[in-house]
């Protein structure tokens, strides 16, 4: 499908311009998608995800019957392999939080099989293969926040309560505490999608009442402040629950909609570009992570199809 796109662009001299309002928007036939050994527990979506070194771990999550699951896998992209961990001691569940804080990883929050909403948080040892339960989150119980990691702590906040929520918190590991911070500059949403590069975090697009945001901020926990940034083009498809990720200091947004683009951020000039699509089927609640110089999708949901397909992504090829 690569090589269809390629083809195409140098028909058109190398670059599409896509129409955007006033704006043009970039097209670069740079990406290519690979798929790679499918993940090896129940095809599910909501799930969570965090990196600690070179591994990915992948747990809790729906499957197509929509029951929560609570199993835990680690991938090696080195070897291309999958590996089940002791899984999550919390109750299952669905749409939470997942982040890492230096060697541990954090999961929490989210909604259990009664529709009951949580606001747990429970750390994991990968040494030990061990998790153990920490202090609960400092906002209300909820579903489907955002997690992000920077200055040695990890921040959650979004996600619904019953209301749509902006009010965000720090997780100091070292003294297992929670501190309120600056609330998201946007409005209350669920199903964002974040990354960070070069301690800024990135936050943008959801549902607000129910309608698609395509908005996006940048928080400095230096200064506990958020800095409104370029939105997303009106070109791009209303999107929730997609993926994000950073890759050499650029931002990667994709899924959560109806179509398959990937949306590329460069903080630099604060501008959009679009490069190679997707190329798994369309899918929202799906997982994305970066390791070195690739970026990963895994899991999701569409219609009624969950997924266990992983790809990886390579920006520059």
């Amino acid at each position: 499908m690569k090589y269809i796109y390629i083809v195409f662009c140098l028909y058109c001299s190398f670059f599409l311009l896509q129409a955007c309002g006033d704006k043009i928007v970039p097209y670069s036939p740079l990406g290519d998608w690979t798929i790679k050994s499918e993940f090896e527990g129940t095809a599910r979506s909501s799930a969570v995800t965090f990196t600690i070194g070179n591994l990915a771990f992948i747990g809790t999550g729906v499957d197509s019957r929509n029951q929560p699951l609570r199993d835990f896998w680690t991938y090696d992209p080195a070897q291309n392999a999958w590996t089940q961990k002791t899984s999550f001691p919390g109750e299952a569940r669905s749409e939470a939080v997942g982040f890492s804080v230096g060697s541990k990883g954090y999961v929490g929050l989210g909604i259990n099989g009664k529709s009951s909403l949580l606001r747990d948080v429970y750390e994991y040892d990968p040494n030990a293969n061990a998790w153990k339960r920490v202090a609960d989150f400092g906002g209300s119980a909820r579903r489907s926040a955002v997690a992000f990691t920077m200055s040695g702590m990890g921040f959650v906040g979004t996600g619904s309560d019953g209301n749509d929520q902006r009010d965000f918190w720090a997780y100091n590991p070292a003294a297992d505490t929670w501190a309120r911070k600056a609330d998201f500059g946007g409005s209350a949403r669920t199903g964002a999608t974040t990354f960070v590069i070069n301690n800024l975090a990135y936050l943008g697009t959801g549902m607000s009442d129910a309608i698609s945001q395509n908005d996006f901020w940048a928080y400095d926990s230096m200064k506990d402040s958020w800095l409104e940034r370029h939105s997303l083009p009106a070109t791009a498809a209303p999107r929730a629950y997609g993926v994000g990720f950073a890759i050499k200091g650029i931002g990667y947004i994709m899924t959560g909609s109806c179509d398959t683009t990937v949306w590329v951020y460069d903080p630099t000039n604060d501008s959009w570009m679009t490069k190679t699509p997707f190329e798994g089927a369309v899918r929202t609640k799906a997982v994305g992570f970066a390791i070195s110089s690739k970026g990963y999708v895994t899991t999701g949901l569409s219609d009624k199809t969950a997924y266990d397909d992983l790809w990886d992504f390579d920006p520059d090829l």
